[in-house]
This record gives C-alpha cells, sequence and structure tokens, in this order.
C-alpha cells in the first residue's frame, strides 16, 4: 500500500540577485522522517523559509495533503538550530506559547502543555527558566513547543548541530521516542551524515548553490533505531555513499 504524500514539491525555485534554488521536487510521506543534506551554504535553510511560507518562491507549486497551498505560514512546526526559548518564561509557559499562538485559551494551554511535558519526561522542569537548563535540555523544551504550536509537520533546521556528540546522540532517541508516540511528519536538514542516516527514512542530496537535488537516498535500516547501529555493516555502507555522492 503507497504511503499518504504529506508535503510534495514541484519545480520549486527561487533567485534574488543569483539563483539559489533550482527546480527543486520532493515528496515527503506521512510519518516519515526524510532528511536534506548538502554543502554549508547551497540553501538549506532558505529551502525550509520557502517550504513555511517565509519566503516567497519565483517558481514551483507546494501542496500539503494534496492540496496547494500558496499561504503556508502557520501550517507547520518549524524548529531552528538555537532553542529561542522565552529566558523570562518558566519551561511550561514557553511550551503553553506554543498552544497559544494556536489559538488556544490559556487554561486549555497549560493542561495540553502539561500532558506533552509530563508524556516526554520534562514535567520536572516545567518550572524552572531556561537559563538553568543545559544545551540539551533547552532544545527538548524548543522542540515540544514546536510540537504544540503544529505537530502535522515539523521542519527541524540542524536543531541539534550545537550540541556535543554525545547530547546530541540522546536528542536523536529523544526526537525518535516523540515521533513514534505522535506519528509525525519530520523534515530535517543536517550537515552530519551520520545524523540523516540514523533518523530517517530517505536522505535528499542537494548540490552546491543553485541547490538542485542529486539523488534520493532510501535508508533500508530497521526501527526502532538503536545507538550501536551506527557501526554495523549496512550504515556504513550507506555512510560511504552518502560521502561519495557530497
Amino acid at each position: 500500500m503507497k504511503s499518504q504524500s504529506k508535503l510534495k514539491i514541484n519545480n520549486l525555485s527561487l533567485s534574488f540577485e543569483e539563483e539559489i534554488i533550482k527546480n527543486i521536487s520532493l515528496e515527503v510521506n506521512q510519518e516519515e522522517i526524510i532528511s536534506i543534506i548538502g554543502p554549508s551554504g547551497c540553501g538549506k535553510s532558505t529551502l525550509f523559509n520557502i517550504i513555511s511560507g517565509i519566503l516567497r518562491q519565483n517558481k514551483g507549486v507546494i501542496k500539503i495533503d494534496g492540496i496547494e497551498e500558496k499561504k503556508r505560514q502557520g501550517k507547520f512546526g518549524y524548529m531552528f538550530q538555537e532553542p529561542l526559548l522565552f529566558s523570562w518564561l518558566k519551561v511550561l509557559e514557553n511550551v503553553m506559547l506554543g498552544y497559544e499562538i494556536k489559538g488556544f485559551k490559556k487554561e486549555q494551554a497549560k493542561l495540553k502543555a502539561q500532558d506533552l511535558l509530563k508524556k516526554f519526561n520534562l514535567f520536572e522542569y516545567a518550572n524552572f527558566y531556561p537559563d538553568s537548563l543545559s544545551g540539551g535540555m533547552k532544545q527538548k523544551v524548543a522542540l515540544l513547543r514546536t510540537i504544540a504550536f503544529n505537530s502535522s509537520i515539523l521542519l527541524l533546521d540542524e536543531p541539534f548541530g550545537s550540541l556535543d556528540a554525545i547530547t546530541r546522540s540522546s536528542l536523536h532517541l529523544y526526537l525518535l521516542e516523540i515521533w513514534k508516540k505522535l506519528k509525525l511528519t519530520v523534515i530535517f536538514t543536517t550537515h552530519d551524515i551520520r545524523e540523516a542516516i540514523f533518523l530517517s527514512d530517505r536522505v535528499y542530496i542537494l548540490s552546491k548553490k543553485p541547490a538542485t537535488i542529486i539523488d534520493c537516498l532510501k535508508i533500508n535500516l530497521p526501527r526502532p533505531r538503536k545507538t550501536e547501529d551506527i557501526t554495523s555493516k549496512k550504515f556504513v555502507e550507506l555512510e560511504k555513499k552518502l560521502i561519495s555522492l557530497l
């Protein structure tokens, strides 16, 4: 049975003084994790800004659930490399904000945020301020706030790039736990080839600017993924393949 298409992009292009995105077409199915990798500065974040509606493409069509969407603001949960938590709000209030922006009244937003924190083991930090949290904990809170805003499709733009290797590995497992429980659709950009392989069902490889799609690699690794998978023969083969494409 063919998976249902959640997001479909056809012939997307963007130019300012120079061409940045050139004829990109890709598809993300319901409950898939897709990674996008490519050289630094190739336009991965620009692509996310177009998808989310922050920027408008010069040409191309973007469909969500099979329907062309020209006004896409608010239709994605968008998380950046920096957690961007409000330092004067407690963890609970930061997560509540996602629901409040979505239109929930304060009391309902509080109940839903409490439930989300409990479900993903952060409730004990509900009354902490962000400045008292580690980098990894801040990213966990930012991820839950992103989900509170919109859990239909998540755009995660190198969200773990600033973390050390051990913290990053724990965040991979945390994201996969959330993805499985909430049945999310996730699009993820990264410079880290291992991260892309470990998290993804498929990996799209972009060229240098102007960004075009070089290839799409299917990640035939069983789920649930385990940290020790990165030493497996199949994983190493996929890593070599991606390196050769870049």
